[in-house]
């Protein structure tokens, strides 16, 4: 195995939080194994499974000192990340779902790049994205061939990175949320808030898979689901306000919408609460704020209550289709 003497001595820390996926936890630590780079350790965070999964990674620990297994009851990917960052010990550290894999100059070209730009708080470079049939789609994944200077405003649109491919200075850090959806995206808003500059590399980084195992992101409306993406969605916004982005900005606009529309999801679901939040933090956020649409929603809400006007806005929505 290659290593590179220049950046010996500055570690890396790779945190891998798992459930239920033995086989794909083998592949992910192999990946991380593989890195040109050293010194390198791997820290395992196993949330609570049923299976043989924390036998495997208990083998796989005892097989190789990079690795460290912790093990704790289930409490979703943000928990598990958050109990293997109070342990981490590297300058540098690397998120690593279990269904994925790095690319093998990952480290090396990522470390390289940030110790040449100290004034950088993060590198990312190209995701490749697999296809269930095993086929792999040409074009970098998202907008990761993109050179984007700064993590926000891009990323009040969307998460525009999956979270293999982002390498972080720890320094920059903080905890995870125990949200159990878009923890991913909450976590990378607040950190843009601080105005991280990028680092970014013109090559293939990291590999995110399509399977057919259940994924955290893919439960769809249900009651909980909402909840965390309502709070999630709130966080995301003040983290906006507080990194400064215009009002006016197309950005904000866009999440205005979003806000909105995830308020509406929140009422037919019977969230009342959470609806009525949402509504009226996408009106502060919108400069359309005394709009038709606005005014509607809130008069049928007030009428017929958040669920009820929801369920209405869900059907009319259905017909334009």
């Amino acid at each position: 195995m290659v290593t590179i003497p220049y950046h010996r001595g500055v570690l890396v820390t790779t945190i891998i939080p798992v459930y239920n996926r033995p086989a794909k936890l083998q592949e992910a630590v192999a990946s991380v194994l593989a890195q040109t780079y050293r010194p390198i350790e791997i820290v395992i965070v196993d949330d609570g499974s049923t299976d043989d999964t924390a036998a495997v990674a208990t083998a796989l620990a005892a097989e190789h000192p990079e690795i460290r297994v912790l093990h704790q009851s289930n409490g979703g990917p943000g928990a598990a990340r958050e109990t293997g960052r109070q342990t981490a010990r590297g300058a540098f550290i690397q998120h690593l779902d279990s269904d994925d894999v790095l690319l093998p100059r990952k480290f090396e070209l990522q470390v390289a790049g940030l110790t040449a730009h100290p004034e950088c708080g993060a590198s990312y470079g190209w995701t490749r994205f697999r296809r269930r049939d095993g086929s792999v789609v040409p074009e970098p994944w998202k907008r990761s061939g993109e050179r984007i200077a700064t993590m926000f405003p891009a990323m009040l649109q969307s998460r525009w990175w999956d979270t293999p491919n982002p390498l972080y200075r720890a320094s920059l850090l903080g905890p995870w949320t125990n949200l159990r959806i878009e923890e991913d995206w909450e976590y990378d808003a607040r950190i843009a808030a601080h105005g991280v500059k990028l680092h970014y590399v013109e090559a293939w980084v990291c590999e995110v898979r399509e399977h057919g195992d259940a994924r955290v992101s893919g439960q769809g409306h249900s009651p909980a689901t909402l909840r965390d993406r309502a709070h999630a969605h709130a966080l995301i916004l003040e983290h906006a306000r507080r990194a400064g982005i215009a009002a006016d900005a197309p950005e904000m606009q866009y999440y205005a919408r979003e806000l909105f529309l995830l308020a509406r999801q929140c009422g037919a679901a019977g969230l009342a609460e959470e609806s009525a939040r949402l509504f009226s933090l996408a009106r502060d956020a919108s400069i359309n704020a005394n709009s038709r649409q606005f005014r509607l929603y809130a008069l049928a809400a007030k009428l017929l209550g958040w669920r009820a006007a929801g369920k209405l806005a869900d059907w009319r929505d259905s017909l334009r289709w």
